[in-house]
């Protein structure tokens, strides 16, 4: 009786392909065409692998391009809120108080029509709205006076450098211990502040005008402070700007307003633009990237302050502002680049 080899069910080559193994006869002609074909088979499932890995990291690589540009221009949006500011009180355009209501309704407006679109509702009752309203309102108000005499730059210089010495005073005295990395971050930061509104005869800064903006860097702070337990940040702004309105129809109603068309406009643009959707564009970048890498980003919104007032504004740039500039956020980057230590506060 002679034997007979029974071969699987082929496909076009002869051989069978099952669970990426092969399936031959014993049949010697049969293993080496079978050779030929495994190595066939694990040569495309390599260039397979490898187009995958490519589509993937190509992904990527627009994935961090998109953050990129995203975070560049959430802070140009931050670093324009100086520049309009100035043009529109220091052009006389509109007073200070009126800006400030201006932007924010326009505000308001443009994140309540986001938060409708998305299906979401405002939570105006939830605890702590007001103290986020007032606090609001006080960062508003004296963003708004500061610049009648400061200059656009020197302004975001001073109101970040404070905001990120309040917000490390008051995690030090609350939540961690500081370690000597961030305080002599602090420190620097400190000192830079000090450097810039150091009188030097020159009446280069005006001490009113500083101070006003120091009040307004200590009510940002407080607000970002009092916001960092809400669960969804573009409604609770939303709501915060909305209950935000009344206080900012005192001063007007107390001190007379005087607007233009041109002023209103500038408003407009400061509140809806710039700070409305400059907010949500950051809310959706912050859920993308970690917390450090935010505060490193944010460095940059002096520097593109001072650059464009400079650019667009006239404003001059002299050594004491630039080493006061290095010294603020070279301080600030090395103390927010340093772990805490934690520690039990009772």
């Amino acid at each position: 009786m002679q034997h007979e080899t029974r071969m699987p069910p082929a496909n076009a080559s002869g051989f069978t392909c099952r669970n990426d193994a092969l399936i031959v006869s014993l049949h010697p002609i049969a293993l080496v065409k079978s050779r030929g074909f495994v190595i066939t088979t694990q040569l495309d499932c390599y260039v397979e692998e490898n187009q995958r890995l490519a589509q993937l990291g190509r992904g990527a690589k627009r994935m961090v391009m998109q953050l990129f540009l995203l975070s560049a221009l959430t802070m140009c949006a931050f670093a324009a809120n100086s520049i309009l500011t100035r043009m529109a009180v220091d052009g006389g355009h509109i007073d200070p108080a009126g800006f400030a209501l201006v932007r924010v309704a326009a505000g308001a407006l443009v994140l309540g029509v986001m938060v409708a679109l998305r299906g979401g509702r405002l939570p105006l009752l939830r605890r702590n709205r007001i103290g986020g309203a007032v606090s609001l309102a006080v960062y508003m108000i004296g963003f708004s006076l500061a610049y009648l005499t400061l200059d656009a730059g020197l302004g975001a210089l001073i109101l970040f450098g404070v905001v990120q010495i309040t917000m490390f005073t008051y995690a030090a005295m609350t939540g961690a211990a500081p370690t000597a990395r961030q305080i002599t971050g602090a420190a620097a930061a400190f000192a830079g502040l000090v450097l810039v509104l150091w009188p030097d005869g020159q009446g280069s800064t005006d001490f009113m005008g500083a101070g006003l903006m120091v009040a307004a860097g200590m009510g940002w702070a407080a607000y970002t402070i009092i916001g960092r337990t809400s669960g969804d940040p573009l409604a609770a702004t939303s709501a915060n700007f909305l209950l935000c309105l009344p206080f900012m129809l005192i001063l007007p109603a107390l001190a007379g307003a005087h607007f233009s068309m041109a002023g209103l406009l500038l408003g407009a643009l400061c509140g809806g633009v710039t700070s409305g959707l400059g907010y949500a564009l950051w809310y959706a970048v912050l859920a993308r990237i970690d917390g450090g890498t935010a505060a490193v980003a944010q460095l940059s919104v002096p520097i593109i302050a001072i650059l464009a007032g400079a650019l667009l504004l006239d404003e001059p740039l002299n050594l004491t502002l630039l080493i006061a500039t290095a010294l603020v956020l070279g301080g600030i980057a090395w103390a927010i680049s340093a772990r805490s230590a934690p520690t039990d506060r009772r």
